[in-house]
């Protein structure tokens, strides 16, 4: 199978982890599960925009920049993430709750879900967009991990967030980012395959 197309599945496969992990267990009990999806709640709690056509619209504005610091091709293929995220997001939450009767466990499911999707974007040379690109910029420049970058940036926006939403939301979203972080720092790290290595189709500047 050409490498190409190997890549594209993984984006896909990372693309819909992510949306589920978004959809089916954090979204529901108003958990961001990072910067973009902070913003897009509250476009939400704002303008009453639905949550899968906000996200798309915060992601969109960070592509804007992405296109220009890393490139056409990283860019399309972050754009169809986005694209696959958000249409999941739109698609689940029409089907009712699939939430368990435990709180912890709808968050460590999101947290570990949407972890593992985030982490297959970065490796097949794309990303979740949102914060994801802002974060890449620093991580690369500055030689740091990206999981570690992405908490700190996300927890300021989630303090913009429980300006709208119970204050132990934040509490919930920062143990949300604390796991889904390291576990897309392991993937990141993790040895694989050379069609999803970082240094092949990765995020560096074009």
């Amino acid at each position: 199978m050409p490498k190409v197309v190997i890549t594209y599945i993984c984006i896909v496969l990372g693309a819909f982890l992510q949306g589920l992990g978004m959809s089916l267990f954090l979204f529901p009990h108003n958990i961001p599960s990072g910067g973009a999806a902070g913003l897009a709640i509250l476009m939400n709690h704002w303008v009453q925009l639905p949550l899968g056509l906000s996200l798309w619209i915060v992601n969109f504005s960070f592509l804007i920049l992405a296109l220009k610091y890393f490139g056409f091709s990283w860019t399309v293929k972050t754009m169809v993430a986005v694209t696959i995220t958000s249409v999941t997001v739109s698609y689940v939450s029409t089907l009712g709750s699939f939430l368990t009767p435990f709180f912890w466990l709808d968050l460590l499911c999101g947290a570990v879900t949407f972890g593992v999707g985030v982490g297959l974007l970065i490796r097949s040379g794309s990303s979740s967009g949102g914060m994801v690109i802002p974060t890449l910029m620093i991580a690369k420049y500055n030689d740091w991990s990206p999981g570690k970058v992405m908490l700190w940036m996300n927890f300021f926006i989630f303090l913009l967030t429980a300006s709208v939403i119970d204050i132990r939301i934040v509490f919930y979203a920062i143990l949300c980012q604390t796991v889904s972080t390291n576990i897309i720092d392991f993937i990141y790290h993790l040895r694989a395959p050379t069609f999803i290595t970082t240094n092949q189709l990765g995020w560096r500047k074009k």
